[in-house]
């Protein structure tokens, strides 16, 4: 048994989801990035808010059984930064997304439980 099978899969909400992969390709970590891409899920009302690498994001999400998941409402600033296709994919991504898996300490977005759109890692303050 490997030591991985016996991380226990972290919780949806309330963890720092740090964005490493978009449309299969990983996220570089770029110089003028004003922060990493994130995301944080609020169990309490609903609400999701995080940044995109430039811009922060805010909006609502709902789950449903069978790991569905809804994001609706979603505004973000409005700076205008390099990087922004990526920012925009990010985006588009959080609207398309429909179905979501956890691993361990990883978080997949998912349209049509196709290929992984998204991927994340929980990040814990130490």
């Amino acid at each position: 048994m490997s030591s991985e099978a016996m991380v226990p899969d972290a919780s949806l909400g309330e963890t720092y989801w740090k964005l490493v992969e978009l449309n299969g390709k990983p996220l570089k970590q770029l110089p003028f990035r004003q922060q990493e891409a994130h995301m944080i899920l609020k169990k309490a009302d609903g609400r999701v808010q995080g940044s995109g690498g430039c811009n922060r994001f805010f909006g609502r999400y709902e789950t449903r059984p069978g790991n569905r998941i809804h994001f609706s409402g979603l505004g973000s600033t409005m700076m205008a930064c390099p990087g922004l296709a990526e920012e925009s994919a990010f985006f588009k991504v959080l609207e398309t997304a429909d179905t979501y898996t956890i691993r361990g300490e990883s978080l997949q977005l998912h349209k049509a439980r196709m290929a992984a759109l998204a991927k994340f890692e929980a990040v814990y303050l130490k």
